[in-house]
C-alpha cells in the first residue's frame, strides 16, 4: 500500500470515528437548559409522583421484588434536581444551583419522610437481599453513578429525545437507597442509614459531576464569568470535594473483596474438612472482621475432641485463612474455628445455645417467606393461564355460533365510507330452505339499512357495492342487504 493509500484510509477512519462518535452535533443548550429547569422543582403533581415512587419502591424492598423496585425508578422524579444542579455548575448560573439544591433537599425530606413511615408501620420488618444490598456502596456504584450520569444528560440535550432518562433511572438507582435510609431510620439501625444514604450521596454527586463535563464539552452557554484565579480555585477544591467522596466508597469496595475472598475459602473449608462419623453439622456462622475473623460449628451427634479442634485451626492455615491480607497491607488476619456441639446426656451452652436457635429461626423465617412469595406467584400464573385458555374458548364459541356481531365497531367505517345510508342494523333471521325435498330451517344474517331518496348512484349499484364491503369486512359471505 502506498504511503497516499494510506493517509487516505487514516484519514477515512478518522473522519468516519469523528462522525460516529460526536456529541455536539444534534445538541440544543438552549432548550435543554429550559427542559432541565421545568423538571427540577416538585411541587404539586411532581411531590405526589415522588411519594408514590417510594411507597412502590418501600414496598419492592420489602417484598424482595426486583420488579417492583424497577416500576419504581421509572416514575421517580428524583434525576431532575441533580442534573439540574450539574448544568448549573457548568453553565456558572447560581441561581439556578441554589433552586436545584433546594428542590433537591425538599426531595429528599419527602423521601425519607414517606419510607420511614412506611417502614414503621409495616408488620414486614425482614431485611432482604435487595435491602440488604443497598447498605454497602462501593467504587463500583461510582462508575455506575458517572456512566449513568453521561447518559443522561447526553440524551437530554438532543433535539430528538429519547427512551434513555428511565434507563439511566434504572441504572442509577436513586430511590431504592433513600427507602433503605428510611428503613434504618424507623428500626433504629443508623448503619443501615449511613451506608443507604452515603449511596444516594455518592450516586448524586458523580451524576451531578458528569453531567457538567458534559455540559463545558457541548459549550453550553455560560451566563456569567468568574476570575480565572477564582475559577482553578474552585476546581482544585472541587477536586479535593470529589476525592474525599469517593474514598470510603473505595475502602468498602476493598472491604468487600477481602470479605467475599474470606468466605469463598471459609466454605470451601468447611465442606471439605468438617464432617466427623457419628457428628452431624447444623449449621455454621461465618464472621469476617479485619483482624480476628471466626467460623463457629454447631454439632449433633457424637462427642469430637479437643485434638479435633485444634488439628482444624492448625489446618485452615493452608487455605489462607489466617496469614497476611497482601503485600500492599501487611496486617496479619487471624481466624480461629470454635467448634459447638450437643453431646448425649448434656446441653449447649446458654449463649451457644441462643446463637444456634438465633441464626437456625432467621433462616427459617427467610425460608418461609421465600416459600410463600413463590407459592403466591405460581398460583397467580396458574389462575391467569386458565383465565386466557377460558377467554380463547369464549372468543371460538361465540364466532362458531355467530352470536356476535361488531356492530359498534364499524359504525365509524360506515359513516366515512357510505354517509348516505342515515341508520343501520345487522340482525338474524330463521330462513326456510329446501334441500333434497325436505323443509330446513337456517339462520341468516340480514343487515337493514335506511337510506335517503336521492342518492349519487342507482339504488341497486350501491346497495351491491356496500353488500360486498360488509361481507369482506364481517368475513361473512351469508349477510344479505336489505332497504328499510
Amino acid at each position: 500500500m502506498s504511503e497516499n493509500n494510506l493517509n487516505g484510509f487514516v484519514n477515512a477512519f478518522r473522519k468516519l470515528a469523528v462522525d460516529t462518535l460526536s456529541i455536539r452535533e444534534g445538541s440544543d443548550p438552549a432548550a435543554t437548559i429550559e427542559g432541565i429547569k421545568k423538571d427540577m422543582t416538585f411541587k404539586g403533581p411532581g411531590a405526589w409522583i415522588l411519594i408514590f415512587s417510594i411507597l412502590i419502591a418501600s414496598i419492592g424492598l420489602n417484598a424482595n421484588s426486583t420488579a417492583v423496585i424497577i416500576g419504581a425508578m421509572l416514575i421517580s422524579p428524583l434525576m431532575g434536581p441533580i442534573l439540574a444542579i450539574g448544568t448549573a455548575i457548568g453553565i456558572n448560573d447560581l441561581e439556578m444551583m441554589r433552586r436545584a439544591l433546594k428542590n433537591l433537599m425538599i426531595a429528599v425530606v419527602i423521601s425519607l419522610i414517606t419510607s420511614t413511615i412506611y417502614f414503621y408501620l409495616t408488620p414486614l420488618n425482614v431485611e432482604q437481599s435487595e435491602l440488604l444490598a443497598r447498605t454497602k456502596p462501593t467504587i463500583l456504584d461510582v462508575f455506575v453513578a458517572i456512566l449513568g450520569g453521561f447518559s443522561g444528560i447526553i440524551a437530554g440535550s438532543r433535539r430528538e429525545k429519547t427512551n434513555v432518562i428511565p434507563g439511566v433511572a434504572i441504572a442509577t438507582a436513586l430511590m431504592p437507597p433513600l427507602c433503605t435510609a428510611g428503613f434504618g431510620l424507623a428500626n433504629g439501625m443508623y448503619h443501615y442509614f449511613f451506608g443507604a444514604f452515603y449511596l444516594f450521596f455518592i450516586n448524586s454527586v458523580f451524576i451531578t459531576l458528569s453531567t457538567y463535563i458534559v455540559v463545558k464539552f457541548l459549550r453550553f452557554p455560560v451566563k456569567s464569568f468568574i476570575d480565572r484565579r477564582k475559577y482553578r480555585r474552585y476546581q482544585f477544591f472541587f477536586a479535593v470535594f470529589i476525592a474525599v467522596v469517593i474514598m470510603p466508597s473505595a475502602v468498602i469496595f476493598y472491604q468487600m473483596i477481602q470479605e467475599t475472598r474470606f468466605k469463598i475459602s471459609s466454605e470451601k473449608f468447611i465442606r471439605e474438612n468438617t464432617e466427623f462419623k457419628g457428628s452431624e453439622l447444623i449449621t455454621q456462622k461465618i464472621i469476617y472482621t479485619d483482624s480476628l475473623s471466626t467460623i463457629d460449628l454447631y454439632y449433633m451427634g457424637n462427642p469430637i475432641s479437643e485434638d479435633m479442634e485444634i488439628f482444624l485451626n492448625d489446618k485452615i492455615k493452608s487455605y489462607g485463612l489466617t496469614a497476611n491480607i497482601d503485600d500492599y497491607f501487611p496486617m496479619t488476619r487471624k481466624t480461629v474455628v470454635k467448634i459447638h456441639q450437643q453431646n448425649i446426656g448434656s446441653d449447649f451452652d446458654e449463649g451457644d445455645a441462643s446463637k444456634m436457635m438465633e441464626a437456625y429461626t432467621k433462616d427459617l423465617h427467610i425460608q418461609l417467606l421465600k416459600d410463600i412469595y413463590t407459592k403466591n406467584e405460581k398460583v397467580i400464573e396458574d389462575k391467569d393461564a386458565k383465565i386466557k385458555i377460558l377467554e380463547k374458548e369464549i372468543f371460538h364459541l361465540t364466532q362458531s355460533k355467530g352470536d356476535t356481531l361488531p356492530i359498534h365497531q364499524i359504525s365509524k367505517e360506515v359513516k366515512t365510507l357510505y354517509p348516505e345510508i342515515s341508520s343501520y342494523g345487522i340482525s338474524k333471521v330463521q330462513v326456510q330452505e329446501w334441500k333434497a325435498d325436505s323443509l330446513m330451517m337456517k339462520e341468516k344474517p340480514i343487515c337493514f339499512v335506511k337510506l335517503p331518496r336521492r342518492l349519487p348512484k342507482k339504488r341497486s349499484t350501491y346497495l351491491n357495492d356496500f353488500e360486498k364491503w360488509i361481507r369482506v369486512r364481517l368475513d361473512n359471505k351469508d349477510i344479505d342487504v336489505k332497504e328499510i
